[in-house]
This record gives C-alpha cells, sequence and structure tokens, in this order.
C-alpha cells in the first residue's frame, strides 16, 4: 500500500509540475524584437508584420527595425509610396524605432534628412546594430 501512495503522490507531482512549466511557457513572450528589412521587395511585407505584431504582441512590446541595402530607399521621401509612408508613419507614432544603416546612407550619399522623418542612426552600420540588438537580447525576424 505505501508504494502505492509513494507512486501516486509522484505521479501528482510530476503532472502539476508539467501543467506549470507548460503554464509558464504560454506566458513568456519575447518583448523585445528586431526586424531585418534589407530588401526592397520586403518592406510592406515586413510593415504589415510589425502592425499585427503589435496588435497582438505583449504589453509593454518593443519593436524596432534596422533597415539598409535598398530597403532604405522605400523609406526616402521621394519614392512617392503614400500607403507605405502611411503606414511608417504610423508604425513610429506606435512608438516603433526605425534604424537607417549609415554604411547605406553614405554609399548612396544620403543623410537622414533625405528620409521620411522617424529614423535614427545605426552609426555602426546595420548589420552591427543588429548583432548588438541580438546581444542584448532582442529576438531577430527577417521576413
Amino acid at each position: 500500500m505505501k508504494r502505492r501512495t509513494l507512486f501516486t503522490t509522484f505521479a501528482a507531482s510530476a503532472l502539476a509540475s508539467l501543467a506549470a512549466r507548460a503554464a509558464a511557457a504560454e506566458e513568456t513572450r519575447a518583448g523585445r524584437v528586431v526586424y531585418h528589412l534589407a530588401s526592397a521587395d520586403k518592406v510592406a511585407f515586413a510593415l504589415s508584420n510589425m502592425k499585427y505584431h503589435r496588435a497582438g504582441g505583449p504589453e509593454g512590446l518593443q519593436l524596432a527595425a534596422v533597415v539598409h541595402g535598398s530597403a532604405l530607399g522605400m523609406f526616402t521621401a521621394r519614392t512617392g509610396a503614400e500607403s507605405l509612408q502611411r503606414e511608417f508613419a504610423a508604425r513610429t507614432q506606435a512608438g516603433d524605432v526605425f534604424y537607417a544603416c549609415a554604411n547605406t546612407l553614405a554609399a548612396h550619399q544620403w543623410t537622414l534628412a533625405d528620409l521620411l522623418p522617424g529614423f535614427e542612426l545605426a552609426r555602426e552600420g546595420g548589420v552591427v546594430k543588429l548583432a548588438d540588438m541580438q546581444a542584448q537580447g532582442w529576438i531577430y525576424l527577417r521576413p
């Protein structure tokens, strides 16, 4: 009889532990996410992802995007893509942070003034900024 009680107690304890771990895993959600934008053809898709990520993400969610390469050209004031400009403005108003790669800016002889308002400069370059953010615990996504 003692063995049966011991087994029952052990089984109940194990099940309770598994249930607690599963509940904790469901509650753990990424609080800081950085999107990597390098391709012009992915910009609209990424902005849409960020919009829905913010809507469904945890409270206090921090979203950022590091933009370089051909993607950065989509954010110049002269692109004329009004829907993209509106969505970018909505993202920045929601608190999303956008970093422009200093190397891409230099290669095109652009400054932050050539971009839509709201960019911060990634002085060290886009890929270095991404690596630094990952080292600081940011989750990396590349749509």
